[in-house]
């Protein structure tokens, strides 16, 4: 049973290794995970500007409706004045100011209503907002990572090359050629210094030679030669 399961487990190995080697270049998935979250940035900076613009709207509408509420209450009060001042019939006056008041509290509600819409697009637009920073710091994160993994791999790429070369170099067949090379050019340096050796004694024989038949013969040296051709001729030498 051992046994099976080992074999089982090496079969997972296999399968792990054969995926880890089929994986992409981490760069290039690196890359293309950095578009992705750019693209998701731009879509949520174009719902951010539409969450504004409504948010902007909606305030404006609740200004609008406590402005209008205002005014009708405004015209409820000036209606009233002019029932009791008799420029409108009394009746007359507090039917439009009743209907002034109506108009006033629907105006109100809405303007109610406007309020609470605002308060919570404003909550979701301060929300929607911290999203899109956390996104532009990732991105920015994510790219500032890139670029020191791209430095790395160029690194180990250059290394992985480096060490490569120097395993396939054999150190025996690099010193045995060394050594040939040391042992050839001490020999072209001898070979060298005996040509030299030669040159000058080739000159300074030629230099004798010279010097001989340019000196003048003294008297001193005449009488000599003499005395030695006696000698010569008295040992039969000729």
């Amino acid at each position: 049973m051992a046994g099976f399961f080992n074999r089982i487990f090496k079969m997972g190995q296999s399968e792990a290794h054969n995926l880890v080697d089929k994986l992409e270049d981490p760069i290039k998935l690196s890359e293309q995970a950095i578009r992705d979250l750019k693209k998701d940035l731009e879509q949520s900076m174009q719902s951010l500007a539409e969450v504004k613009a409504n948010y902007i709207r909606m305030k404006r509408e609740a200004e609008n409706n406590k402005s209008r509420a205002a005014d009708y209450e405004r015209k409820a009060m000036l209606l009233l004045q002019k029932g009791q001042d008799g420029s409108v019939e009394a009746t007359k006056a507090e039917s439009l100011a009743i209907e002034a008041i109506n108009e006033k509290e629907k105006f109100n509600k809405l303007a109610v209503s406007n309020t609470q819409e605002v308060q919570t697009t404003e909550k979701a637009l301060g929300q929607l907002q911290g999203n899109v920073e956390k996104l532009k710091t990732t991105i920015k994160s994510y790219e500032n990572d890139l670029t020191l993994l791209k430095t790395r791999a160029r690194t180990a790429a250059a290394t992985k090359k480096l060490n490569k070369q120097l395993s396939t170099v054999d150190s025996s067949s690099t010193i045995s050629l060394l050594e040939r090379m040391k042992t050839k050019v001490e020999e072209d340096e001898a070979l060298a210094e005996a040509y030299g050796s030669m040159i000058e004694t080739e000159s300074s024989v030629d230099a004798e030679i010279e010097k001989a038949l340019l000196s003048s013969p003294s008297g001193a040296d005449t009488a000599g030669q003499d005395k030695l051709a006696e000698l010569k001729a008295k040992m039969g030498i000729s």
